[in-house]
């Protein structure tokens, strides 16, 4: 039987570039992610859940060696000569795609996507030689909670044996509060964001059924001002896919300040 390990971690990646542009209000966030990075064990390849990639069916990039795509406006120039020149790992991309079609997942390769700013930069901190291997997988555009819980269960039928006794990290790349109007505003709400991070800790790591997990999960917009935090909900949607995979209540949680606000990651060793 193969052991290979699966890890999975859900970050948020902050705002565009600015976390390797030296913006003070990422400093905290940078320290996070480097720490997280030296902390795992090193993966022989890494799957990420962007909130930036949206399509229907879910597509996993294939390409061999994936481009940066530079999906923000308005950075400085040099925030558009950030490289990042992991390869691809098509073979992977090929057995996630397998794996989710036959547990009900309409899914397909794309052989011509790259990174995008919620794949390459919290890589770039938690792995800067950029040598290991990334297969994006994007969000279904419907953003369903459900389905996105859904995605994640079906990712535990993955054949390790893929994995060639190496290890898997799954990253959730998204933000668990994304209200940009508000983080733009001097005037904020910080007890609403702070309730809604409370939340999200006792849900993901509280002593709760499975059942209670995903029943809240599923029905997220009943927390405590999920709305103001998640005007729309694709930063949030990588966690369902990672507690979807994971099964259980995370092993630890880590709160740093972005630009701000409150923000909450998840880490799930060895599922």
């Amino acid at each position: 039987m193969n052991h290979a390990q699966i890890d999975v971690a859900f970050i948020s990646h902050g705002g565009g570039p600015l976390p390797l542009l030296g913006d003070p209000g990422h400093a905290a966030l940078v320290a996070q992610l480097r720490e997280l990075g030296s902390h795992l064990r090193r993966p022989s390849a890494i799957a990420v859940i962007s909130a930036h990639w949206e399509t229907r069916p879910v597509r996993i990039g294939a390409h061999p060696q994936p481009e940066l795509i530079y999906d923000y406006y308005g950075f400085p120039e040099e925030s558009y000569q950030l490289q990042y020149p992991a390869p691809g790992a098509p073979d992977l991309a090929a057995a996630i795609e397998q794996t989710l079609t036959q547990q009900g997942i309409r899914a397909q390769r794309d052989v011509e996507r790259g990174l995008d700013h919620g794949v390459f930069v919290p890589l770039t901190l938690m792995y800067p030689e950029a040598n290991i291997p990334v297969v994006p997988i994007s969000l279904e555009s419907s953003l369903d909670a459900e389905h996105h819980l859904k995605l994640g269960r079906a990712l535990r039928q993955l054949d390790r044996n893929k994995l060639n006794g190496g290890s898997l990290l799954v990253l959730g790349s998204g933000f668990s509060y994304h209200n940009l109007r508000e983080m733009r505003q001097t005037a904020r709400h910080p007890e609403k964001n702070q309730a809604f991070q409370e939340w999200l800790i006792d849900t993901c790591c509280g002593v709760h059924t499975e059942l209670e997990r995903t029943t809240a999960l599923t029905q997220w917009e009943n927390a405590p001002h999920a709305r103001y935090c998640h005007p729309r909900e694709e930063h949030l949607l990588p966690l369902h896919v990672c507690y979807g995979l994971a099964g259980r209540a995370a092993d630890a949680w880590f709160r740093a300040k972005v630009l701000g606000v409150d923000a909450t990651s998840f880490l799930w060793e060895d599922v």
